[in-house]
């Protein structure tokens, strides 16, 4: 690591990493990112080689992704949970059977991926989703299903990206060739977004999206932080929630490489989906007591003050930690009871101490799951955990 940089560009925040330090800087929104970046780290940027320097970003909002799947239990679950680990984030997932009740996105959508069925069936797919397809507005298009459908997608759906199936015949995941397909596209994206394909004048290394850079670095993570299996870890900021989290933790595995997974809540952010964690926090039976607890009232949602923020990043805390419970019905429920550790990452830990996490993680604990189950608090403050998976190990 002595010899590399590392940046992480986010929507709100550079950061840059060398083998003595990680600096922060507050982005400035009336320049172009490269400009921006260059005036304020430009003398340490200019110390490395090309070859040496290793970006990640957030920055151009990532992939916009609608899956549509033959079952929930395995197509849908399954892209589902390679999208995500590949950084990707998912605006919609469809249940192919009922393509025709669902409403149409009305933005463009990066890329639509269609999955379902070992390689033993065929016939699944019939002109309903052709029809679907042709009202809808994308740019990239991928089919992974079952290989026997595959002629027939081809013929019927202009453009389309065929890879091998996402199900192999024991019914497990086979995340390589969509997970590389994404990535690449991810890369695509960045390529054709002005101001950050100009980052490509500092790096010959390929950039990729931060979430995937942070699933790489959980394995490692004991590295930096007295972190015990299995954990969960929460990283919170403007626009929405990721929580990575150990695979012991859910009953229903996924076979996988990987020992961690990947969920995206995109309306429970503290700015950009303000609004939608505030209408989240005031549907949940429990807020007002705990708002109680924090001696405010429901007022606090219509100030504009650091307390309010802090309020927010607490109740945000609190609601993820809602929808992976029992309570919240989510797409997966989790073993709280068996964490040892919540680590928090992200904007949230510019705003909150410990003390002010622990107290929300309590209230959780004994009012969702009637537990004292006190799993330790980690908050990586200086931003350590994507450096881990940044260095040049992609």
């Amino acid at each position: 690591m002595n010899n590399k940089l590392l940046i992480d560009v986010g929507s709100t925040y550079f950061k840059i990493s060398t083998f003595d330090a990680i600096e922060q800087y507050f982005r400035d929104f009336n320049k172009d990112i490269l400009d921006d970046l260059m005036a304020k780290c430009g003398e340490t940027i200019s110390r490395f080689g090309k070859e040496d320097v290793y970006i990640c970003s957030s920055a151009n909002g990532g992939l916009r992704t609608l899956i549509i799947g033959i079952t929930n239990s395995f197509s849908l679950k399954y892209a589902i949970s390679i999208a995500f680990n590949s950084g990707i984030n998912i605006i919609d997932t469809n249940l192919y059977q009922n393509i025709e009740d669902y409403s149409l996105p009305s933005d463009l959508i990066d890329v639509v991926i269609i999955v379902g069925g070992a390689d033993t069936h065929s016939g699944l797919f019939s002109d309903s989703l052709y029809s679907y397809l042709e009202q809808l507005n994308y740019s990239n298009i991928v089919y992974a299903g079952t290989v026997r459908d595959a002629p027939s997608i081809r013929k019927h759906i202009k453009d389309v990206v065929v890879l091998p199936n996402i199900v192999d015949d024991r019914l497990h995941i086979v995340e390589e060739h969509l997970k590389e397909y994404l990535t690449n596209l991810y890369q695509q994206d960045i390529e054709g977004k002005e101001d950050i394909k100009h980052l490509y004048d500092i790096t010959a290394n390929q950039i990729f999206p931060t979430p995937y850079i942070v699933s790489k670095a959980l394995p490692m993570i004991d590295a930096k932080f007295s972190v015990t299996d299995p954990f969960i870890l929460l990283d919170i900021g403007g626009a929405t929630t990721d929580i990575h989290y150990s695979k012991d933790l859910v009953e229903d595995n996924i076979v996988t490489e990987s020992e961690y997974d990947r969920l995206v809540f995109k309306r429970l952010g503290v700015y950009k989906s303000k609004q939608s964690l505030i209408f989240a926090a005031q549907n949940n039976e429990f807020v007002y007591e705990l708002l109680t607890d924090l001696k405010v009232t429901e007022n606090i949602f219509h100030e504009q003050s650091e307390k309010a923020t802090k309020v927010l990043m607490q109740l945000a805390i609190f609601l993820v930690l809602c929808k992976m419970s029992h309570y919240g019905k989510s797409f997966v429920n989790l073993k709280l009871l068996a964490i040892n550790s919540i680590v928090l990452t992200g904007g949230i830990t510019k705003v909150l101490v410990v003390e002010e996490i622990e107290m929300i993680i309590a209230f959780f604990y004994k009012k969702i799951l009637t537990s004292d189950h006190n799993p330790v608090t980690v908050l990586d403050s200086n931003y350590d955990i994507w450096t881990l998976g940044a260095g040049g190990n992609q």
